[in-house]
């Protein structure tokens, strides 16, 4: 391949060499494995790093035997999935499917409640679904451990990148409970392995471990996807690498049009159709699965809950069209919005007109009913005598609650909790009101005239004499409105779902009835609406009272942790905290690597004589480390950029992408500096001397801060009789 073409796309974006590294000086090298050295090298540490891995991430995993932080919501989830009870949740299916799939396969019955943090297990299996976590957790470092291996060529950036996950306490404690993050981490890996797996392959384009590679790299991408949507950021990574890829084969003058054109819908196949169908399939399953009435129903449409059985839905027949006349229930569209509601109560002195309250209410009720009747007359339209009539797009209408025979209503009074909306309210006598309680009715995307269907129409309700539209605003009343939700008339004309409604119940005896089975949404429109609803809790997710969160800044110095277990002497306490030492390395790592990674530019630019060793471990800097680079940059940065709510937890990720440069940095670093120290036997004793020594200060703090993981009885790191006293570095570390 051209030189040109080498060097036509950045190494900072991780452009790979299409050929192995090897070192070739006329001095003696340093060690680094070869690939065609006898399987003794490869085996023996891999298993070394394996064993070590399942040994700490197994160690006491049953400890404690109650509910420890986030596993109250997804040991909860995983029961659904073994009770088929369908819930909401604002992540993808797949981590809680196979929770649920772990605790089913090894005896759990899904009866367990997961109530709160503290409670025992008691009788409860719950050790599959932790044993599960951990198995996924433990498989993260070899997996880091053969990157940097492919990347750098060399074992022992591979064993340094080994050691410092396996003895990093925060590793440890993520993996040995019911959570997301082990699952997350470690499809993300695998697409990371898989990715530079078939990168190296590049010389065997075509052949079955290239496509194997190529393959497994788009399984692991809808895997992570179908955890969090945090994958999206490997989903970016790997996207830039293959950007890469392709523009290297572009600059290949040997390779007719044919051959890159295969090359591209070799990596359509594999990267996008293949991760797109089976995280499609995952959301298949998961619908299938679930198709009980659960606790997740209220944040979803009308429409998506009569597909679940014990639904009030399920299986019911109304009038398919509105008339004039129906009785019906309106619910919005919001997340979790609720029905349009009315009450005998009145606004107190001081909010807005005392007239009746209008509200949404979470439940079903009789004050949720209202008639549809025409605005300019008080026609009796049950009386057979009077023709049906269809409501139509662009009617205007009156609504009148049926329990109290108020019309809903707005005037230019300010609403009771939102600034510079109006209030919404339920006026007149017997139906008897004014022109204030005329609406227009008009349906999301359909022309005049058209007539409205119950559960599938979205309508929009539009005040006749101010022209605000009629919504919800989420917001809670105080206790004079029954702590229900505002509804408001909004004058900004910006459609969105807080301002959409759609009939639900619909009583009308002069029509017939269909089944709701013919209304079902179809699968594409309920993948999408689950989306919408999984998009809409992702943004509005804010802090608790009295929980701990962070910023994106505390994650790499290690500022604060996270209390998993335990909060005084007499608990087991389990503190979610990275290995100081070794996060910090971590941390002072990236500003080394980014002063070499310029010297070293400079150097090559300028054209300054190097030795052929020294040229090849720049190329290990520049591509292997500008890949690693660019996984933290990707995985790291869009969160300082987020507005919902984060937590020490979401660094992890990128963790492990600063753990992989640290190995990969400090190896190179000390060939080089070792070379420029002395020569021969000295030079490798320098710089196994330097490895080691690395690798022994990990295993040191490991030992210093083990408890932190594998649980804590007694006093408290601020009592000086605790044995962590004198480990409490920072006073933001609460164990």
């Amino acid at each position: 391949m051209p030189v040109a073409a080498k060097e036509s796309c950045p190494a900072a974006l991780g452009l790979r060499p299409r050929r192995t590294l090897r070192l070739a000086s006329g001095r003696p090298a340093l060690p680094s494995p070869s690939p065609r050295s006898p399987a003794g090298w490869f085996w023996s540490p891999l298993g070394l790093v394996a064993s070590l891995s399942f040994a700490t991430r197994f160690y006491r995993l049953r400890e404690p035997p109650h509910i420890c932080w986030d596993e109250t919501h997804f040991g909860k989830m995983g029961s659904y999935y073994i009770n088929r009870t369908f819930f909401f949740d604002v992540h993808p299916p797949l981590g809680k499917m196979l929770i649920g799939l772990a605790g089913y396969m090894s005896g759990y019955d899904g009866t367990f409640p997961f109530q709160k943090p503290g409670d025992k297990y008691e009788h409860h299996n719950y050790i599959g679904m932790r044993g599960f976590c951990a198995f996924l957790g433990s498989c993260l470092i070899p997996f880091c451990y053969l990157t940097v291996l492919e990347l750098s060529k060399s074992l022992h950036a591979a064993m340094l990148t080994a050691a410092f996950l396996i003895f990093d306490t925060g590793f440890i404690t993520l993996s040995q409970y019911i959570l997301l993050d082990p699952i997350l981490m470690f499809f993300l890996m695998g697409a990371v392995l898989s990715m530079v797996k078939y990168n190296s392959c590049a010389n065997r384009s075509f052949s079955a471990p290239w496509w194997f590679w190529l393959a497994l790299t788009g399984i692991n991408l809808a895997g992570a996807m179908g955890v969090k949507f945090v994958g999206l950021f490997v989903v970016l990574f790997v996207g830039l690498n293959t950007i890469c890829d392709l523009w290297e084969l572009l600059g290949d003058l040997s390779l007719s049009l044919v051959t890159l054109g295969k090359h591209f819908l070799a990596r359509v196949l594999c990267l996008i159709l293949l991760p797109l169908a089976l995280y499609t399939a995952l959301f298949a399953v998961h619908f299938a699965v679930l198709n009980r009435s659960g606790p997740g129903d209220g944040f979803f449409s009308s429409g998506f809950q009569s597909r679940l059985i014990g639904n009030n839905l399920h299986n019911v027949s109304v009038p398919e069209y509105l008339a004039y006349g129906s009785i019906v229930t309106v619910k919005n569209l919001r997340m979790a919005g609720g029905y349009l509601h009315s009450h005998w109560h009145l606004y107190p002195e001081g909010v807005g007109a005392r007239q009746q309250q209008v509200t949404a209410y979470l439940h079903k009720d009789l004050n949720n009913l209202w008639i549809i009747k025409k605005h300019n007359v008080n026609t009796d339209h049950s009386d057979p005598s009077f023709p049906v009539e269809f409501v139509r797009h662009g009617d205007v209408i009156r609504l009148e609650h049926k329990e109290t025979s108020r019309n809903l209503h707005s005037h230019q009074h300010e609403a009771p909790l939102t600034r510079k909306h109006l209030q919404v309210t339920g006026y007149g006598i017997n139906g008897s009101g004014d022109s204030n309680d005329f609406w227009r009715i008009e349906v999301a995307g359909r022309k005049a005239g058209k007539r409205i269907k119950v559960l599938r129409s979205q309508i929009r309700l539009i005040h006749l004499a101010t022209g605000c539209i009629l919504g919800s605003t989420g917001k809670t009343l105080p206790k004079w409105g029954w702590e229900q939700v505002e509804v408001t008339c909004t004058p900004y004309q910006k459609e969105s779902p807080n301002t959409l409604w759609n009939v639900e119940d619909h009583i009308n005896p002069r029509l017939p009835n269909i089944s709701l089975d013919v209304l079902k949404p179809s699968f594409p429109e309920i993948l999408l609406e689950s989306h919408m609803v999984m998009i809409r809790g992702n943004s509005g997710l804010k802090p608790k009272e009295n929980e701990v969160t962070s910023k994106p800044w505390h994650w790499p110095i290690n500022y604060q942790g996270l209390r998993f277990s335990g909060i005084n002497e007499t608990d087991y306490r389990v503190y979610l905290l990275g290995n100081p030492v070794i996060w910090w390395m971590n941390l002072i790592t990236i500003g080394l690597y980014l002063i070499m990674a310029m010297f070293v530019s400079v150097a090559l630019k300028r054209g300054v004589q190097l030795t052929a060793e020294h040229k090849e471990l720049s190329q290990v800097l520049l591509n292997g480390g500008g890949i690693i680079m660019l996984g933290w940059l990707l995985h790291y940065l869009p969160f300082f950029m987020m507005g919902r709510v984060l937590y020490f937890h979401h660094y992890f990720p990128a963790m492990l992408f600063s753990t992989m440069l640290t190995g990969i940095t400090w190896d190179v670093f000390l060939k080089f500096w070792a070379g420029s120290q002395a020569s021969g036997i000295q030079r490798r004793k320098i710089y196994q001397y330097g490895i080691v020594m690395l690798i022994l200060l990990s295993m040191y703090s490991f030992y210093l801060f083990h408890p932190l993981s594998y649980g804590m009885v007694g006093p408290l790191a601020s009592d000086p009789n605790s044995p962590m006293a004198g480990l409490r570095w920072l006073e933001t570390w609460e164990f």
